[in-house]
């Protein structure tokens, strides 16, 4: 399965020359043109490998956009913007980007900055709008929801983005900085905070939360999600 990217950005001859570069390169490309068509997007196709956003939107901006989407996942993020404001691109990066590109770019330039964040975040595959885990347990990571032996249970942002920070290396344990790092960028927060998390998820979506067949503790270490997709 080819890796998915979303841009948007309102201007339609930026999202034709992203379209073409990295359709070219072998990824598949959604475009929005607006913050609202980018929500709708996820919502009917599921979250994508990467986003590319641009800064300036009219309505709601990129940096409003990100912090929505942010609420409830680590998608990456490689921002566009028309102009090196230095505090606006600092503040970016320290909170929700991985990379920006300042326009007029170079599509190979870009398709460059593409790879390189995928290769650093390792597993970034789309799961289309399910992630099934086995035959029992599905995430919905855009509704907040699973589906846990054919019941809907609402999942709060936080949660959700447990799940999708351990789904994309699933099956492998997940250090706890990295953890703490993606789900909460700006805050000090303590594993404390993780653990109380943790312990909510086993209660929604384990048959047993203390023999547990998804989320398990590796002391010290981090945590691992389990279930037939990590086999």
């Amino acid at each position: 399965m080819r890796a998915e990217i979303l841009c948007v950005d309102d201007q339609r001859d930026i999202t034709t020359v992203v379209r073409a570069s990295l359709d070219a390169a072998g990824y598949e490309v959604r475009v929005a043109h607006s913050a609202a068509e980018a929500l709708t997007l996820l919502e009917r196709h599921g979250l994508p490998s990467l986003a590319i956003i641009d800064i300036r939107m009219p309505e709601t901006t990129g940096l409003e956009l990100c912090s929505a989407i942010h609420r409830f996942c680590d998608l990456p993020v490689i921002l566009l913007t028309a102009v090196d404001d230095e505090p606006t691109v600092v503040q970016a990066l320290n909170e929700i980007a991985e990379d920006y590109v300042i326009k007029p770019f170079r599509p190979a330039v870009l398709v460059a900055r593409v790879q390189r964040v995928l290769r650093r975040l390792g597993n970034t595959e789309s799961h289309g709008r399910l992630l099934q885990i086995d035959e029992r347990l599905q995430v919905d990571f855009v509704r907040q929801v699973a589906e846990v032996d054919d019941r809907r249970i609402t999942l709060t942002p936080t949660e959700t983005k447990v799940l999708h920070v351990l789904s994309r290396r699933i099956g492998k344990t997940v250090r706890l900085e990295f953890l703490l790092r993606r789900i909460w960028p700006v805050e000090e927060i303590f594993e404390d905070t993780l653990r109380v998390h943790m312990h909510r998820l086993r209660k929604k979506l384990e048959p047993d939360p203390d023999q547990p067949r998804y989320l398990f503790t590796e002391r010290g270490v981090g945590y691992r999600l389990g279930g037939e997709q990590a086999s």
